[in-house]
Parts: C-alpha cells; structure tokens; sequence
C-alpha cells in the first residue's frame, strides 16, 4: 500500500467522528439530508449518504434529533434539525474537540523538536 493509500486510509478513520460534531452543528437550522450532505462536502467534509442516512437516523433515534416531514411541495423531504440534548452533546463535544486539537497540537510540536 503506498503512502498516499495509508494516508486517505487514516484520514477516513479521523473524519468518521467529526461528521457527528458537524451534523450536531449545522442541524441547528433544519436542513434536509441532500442539503446537509452538498453543505458537509462543500466544507470539505467528505462524506456519501450511504454514511449520512444511517448517521442520521442513529442520532434521531438517541435523541440528538428531530425530523420532520414537509410534503408541502412536490417532492416529500425529510427535515433533521438537533434537538435541546442534541445542541447540550454538541456543546461538550466542541470542547472535547478543542482540546484534543490542543493536545495533538502540542503532541506534534514536541515530536518536532519544537518547544
């Protein structure tokens, strides 16, 4: 396996867990799946739906969200939005994020020799 091969392997196994403090983040407004699928990719958050579907209906079912459905228009689309426990788990989540980027931060500057 080159390195480029391992690199893109790991990066995958690092975003998986990002996704769920994303998705906490940008449901605060409701959006429907395809929307948030484009908003995360646009961001560069690479992710397909045959991962964001199940996601979704993971956090719907713990609690994290609500969903709606609008059949005002044509095209019946399913509406996510986080709910009161899900914006609390996003806000201990950020933290926890800010501080392993702090950790991995000094973590990568020691390995460095840098001080």
């Amino acid at each position: 396996m080159s390195t480029e091969e391992l690199v893109l392997s790991q990066s995958q196994e690092l975003r998986r867990g990002t996704v769920v403090l994303a998705c906490l983040a940008l449901l605060e407004e409701a959006q429907y799946g395809y929307a948030l699928l484009e908003t995360l990719n646009d961001a560069g958050v690479s992710v397909d739906g045959n991962t964001l579907y199940p996601l979704l209906r993971r956090l719907e079912k713990q609690g994290l969200l609500t969903s709606e459905w609008n059949t005002d228009e044509s095209r019946p689309r399913k509406f996510y939005r986080t709910s009161p426990e899900g914006s609390r788990v996003r806000v201990g989540l950020e933290r926890e994020w800010q501080d392993l980027v702090a950790s991995m931060a000094r973590l990568t500057k020691e390995n460095r020799g840098i001080r």
